[in-house]
């Protein structure tokens, strides 16, 4: 027998919304002791349920430092009647440190120091234990807030660590679309996944990527085995994504959640 976690809400308010246009409620929660937060349109109700948008985020900075970022991500979504979840990453916040976790990435930082591509055995050191580790929490997520009335899909995913949407892509049937950030910190293990993908996907590149091995990027969404996949590359580095990318993405979500469009 499948038992929902435990959704606790912690906190609840009313963000400002511009005239005329819908607010959005912001819940804090807790799942099973992880941390995260749900933003609801505040049209969305049992009657006029809202589908979902899983917000993912990089592992490092944690969930604290993250959320002005997702929530002007949240507001995007809010605004064509999506609600949206996130979830604090393993080893990150307050949640308990993970000393494998904090070595790889400590052996990350030395080598892009020093101007060097990481090593396959870092990358895998850093992201397939993070991979194993968080699809089932957002699984438990899904079960969890898709029991509420005023959510009911369907579900995408959005940005965060590549590896990790790959892997929600192939094992998560409720997920019809995803939005991803290109990135080159992909296990060779998991090219296979890749080929396994099969949803819709937008996929967003920044060409001057300073930490990213673009090549590999490219290998990557060449890899993937959807039939409609959509590259967005734009010069610039990594914090430098032009405002019409997020608009564009946009678009993507609304033709792949809303029936009407």
């Amino acid at each position: 027998m499948n038992i929902t976690p435990e959704l606790t809400f912690t906190s609840e308010r009313r963000l400002a919304s511009e005239p005329h246009r819908d607010g959005i409620i912001e819940r804090d929660f807790t799942l099973d002791g992880i941390d995260g937060i749900l933003w609801l349109p505040e049209s969305a109700s049992a009657e006029h349920p809202a589908p979902l948008i899983l917000l993912g985020h990089p592992s490092g900075p944690g969930l604290a430092r993250m959320r002005p970022r997702l929530e002007g991500r949240a507001r995007s979504s809010a605004e064509l009647g999506f609600a949206s979840v996130t979830l604090e990453m393993p080893g990150n916040g307050t949640r308990p440190a993970l000393p494998e976790l904090e070595s790889a990435r400590a052996d990350l930082m030395r080598a892009l120091d020093a101007g060097e591509r990481p090593s396959e055995d870092v990358i895998d050191r850093l992201v397939l234990p993070l991979v194993e580790r968080t699809v089932p929490e957002w699984q438990a997520a899904l079960d969890a807030v898709l029991a509420l009335p005023e959510i009911g899909g369907p579900v995408a995913y959005s940005g965060g660590v590549l590896a990790i949407g790959i892997r929600l892509a192939v094992v998560e049937p409720r997920i019809v679309a995803a939005g991803l950030f290109a990135g080159s910190y992909v296990p060779r293990a998991m090219f296979d996944e890749a080929r396994q993908v099969t949803i819709p996907l937008h996929v967003l590149l920044q060409w001057d990527d300073e930490g990213n091995d673009r090549q590999r990027s490219l290998d990557v969404f060449d890899a993937f085995g959807s039939a409609e996949k959509t590259l967005q590359a734009n010069l610039g580095g990594h914090t430098g994504v032009p405002a019409h990318a997020g608009e564009d993405a946009a678009r993507f979500f609304a033709r792949h959640l809303s029936p009407t469009v």
